[in-house]
């Protein structure tokens, strides 16, 4: 068979199986990659109808599923990207799992806790909540693992991560009693996420959300939240939060896709700031 015998396809036809519920309406909130370490609950909802209960016949005797999926959010691609970690290096974006895709694909493993008819749950996941969701499958640990495979590019940021943070983090007054108010009045804690980022690198760079404010002043992005923090040699201290969102947003009415209103609604009451 030569080239020209192949028929490709200028589109095909993709459609979801379901979507996931998870706790994390935000790309911030989302790990860079599932942290096994920890554990969580989330659940892939399969669509009824479809016949999906005879689909996961014989799939609870597995420990690991593969989970294929649909980056929702992204509407264009890059042919080169910026990975969040490492040197501030563009990079081929075949050679990333940035949601910068031709075709926004993902695929990620997750932990099988149990299935309740459509209801799949699933452990530690980096999913957005109602990531569409387009294929299962199983991970079969004797041939989709390859420990001693190289790592590539990545093998220095690895064997970075195994050295301690080169950054200590502070809270101003302000800070602390911002955070403390969010978690007590709203359930909301992103602090261990602030803390992860900053800690490693707290320098400007784009994909991980990290800008200039002012001269004295970097910004990190936080989904609904920004941080405005300052560095002083190996020490970085968050000085204050903000609001993600502009007013004329946050008090034009109730709006779902705005993550955390109410809240954001109530700290700008509380602490007026800009």
């Amino acid at each position: 068979m030569t080239t020209k015998d192949l028929v490709i396809p200028e589109q095909l036809l993709v459609r979801p199986i379901g979507i996931i519920r998870t706790g994390m309406r935000v790309k911030f909130a989302s790990p860079h990659q599932p942290k096994n370490a920890e554990t969580e609950r989330n659940v892939i909802q399969l669509n009824a109808n479809e016949g999906f209960e005879l689909a996961v016949r014989d799939l609870a005797s597995f420990d690991r599923i593969w989970i294929v999926w649909w980056f929702n959010r992204n509407k264009t691609w890059r042919p080169l990207v910026l990975p969040p970690r490492g040197a501030a290096t563009r990079r081929g974006v075949f050679s990333t799992r940035s949601p910068h895709r031709p075709n926004p694909l993902g695929i990620t493993s997750v932990p099988l806790i149990s299935i309740e008819g459509l209801h799949i749950i699933v452990g530690n996941t980096d999913l957005l909540d109602g990531t569409p969701i387009l294929d299962i499958k199983p991970y079969i640990s004797t041939v989709d693992s390859f420990p001693e495979s190289s790592l590539g590019w990545l093998s220095s940021v690895e064997e970075a991560l195994k050295e301690p943070p080169q950054f200590t983090v502070l809270y101003s007054e302000l800070a602390q009693e911002q955070f403390q108010w969010l978690l007590s009045e709203w359930s909301i804690d992103f602090s261990p996420r602030v803390h992860e980022i900053l800690e490693r690198d707290p320098s400007v760079h784009r994909t991980r959300r990290i800008r200039r404010y002012s001269d004295s002043l970097l910004q990190l992005g936080c989904g609904a939240w920004k941080v405005l923090f300052s560095t002083d040699g190996p020490f970085v201290t968050i000085q204050e939060l903000l609001c993600g969102y502009p007013d004329r947003l946050l008090f034009a009415g109730e709006n779902e896709t705005i993550p955390d209103q109410a809240a954001q609604v109530a700290f700008r009451a509380k602490w007026s700031v800009a």
